[in-house]
């Protein structure tokens, strides 16, 4: 269950029920999430809160890019360096309204005054745009899964605000079992993919190409942990000269 939303605790959600009963949440893990990937290079990002939680939401924005303008009247050191070097751009100030939000793409609060999140969420609500209240699920339409990286792969763990811990737990595990030989074969994958769409009339005929390859013997993923990149690339190219359209 979210930190801020259990049985006994002040309310601090938009319902504002004074007490939380977790009515607010009950139906959280039945909520089907639509997941998808944001491309958020040059888009205008608005972080509002200084502190710990408000820095892990602006390093993870900036590792995709975004354009990230900073809202609080004090930060820590970090926030205030990245300021400073000019990766983000701080507003020394609360937040002021809907006028903070204008040509903004995504919103993500990370205070603990529960009425500039409920006005956060309700602006942002105003005009439909991505809006998360960071552990309130009432106050967010889209949430933010624990994410393994390396190179171009991305995985993302969710579980639907049900248990962060777990999530990490699953995302060690992750990184454990994938990384570096999978995120290097989606490269060299990537490098023929115009070959491929030149080449290959249809998407079965490149679903076929591809699906050879990544599926095939010897397999490329322990070629790769073996340290023999070129095996791999020798396979890509065998692939390459056996590639036959479909018939139409």
């Amino acid at each position: 269950m979210p930190a801020q939303a259990y049985a006994g605790k002040e309310c601090v959600c938009q319902f504002r029920k004074g007490i939380c009963d977790q009515s607010c949440v009950r139906d959280m893990l039945e909520t089907p999430f639509y997941i998808a990937c944001l491309k958020l290079t040059g888009r205008r990002c608005v972080v509002i809160g200084g502190g710990d939680i408000g820095l892990e939401k602006v390093e993870g924005l900036l590792a995709c890019d975004g354009e990230v303008t900073l809202i609080a009247p004090d930060a820590i050191e970090p926030l205030r360096e990245l300021a400073a070097e000019g990766s983000i751009r701080w507003e020394e100030r609360e937040y002021a309204g809907p006028a903070d939000l204008e040509g903004v793409f995504m919103v993500i609060a990370a205070t603990s005054d529960t009425d500039v999140n409920i006005r956060v969420y309700e602006d942002a609500e105003q005009r439909a745009m991505l809006v998360n209240v960071v552990d309130v699920p009432p106050l967010c339409n889209f949430i933010l899964p624990a994410i393994f990286r390396s190179g171009p792969l991305a995985i993302a763990i969710s579980t639907a605000g049900a248990s962060p811990a777990l999530a990490k737990r699953i995302k060690a595990e992750i990184a454990g079992a994938y990384g570096e030989p999978y995120a290097r074969l989606a490269e060299l994958l990537n490098e023929v993919r115009g070959w491929a769409k030149g080449t290959l009339p249809t998407y079965q005929d490149r679903k076929v190409f591809f699906e050879a390859i990544v599926n095939g013997d010897p397999d490329p993923v322990e070629l790769l942990r073996q340290g023999d990149e070129q095996s791999v690339r020798d396979l890509i190219a065998a692939a390459q000269r056996s590639a036959t359209p479909a018939a139409a």
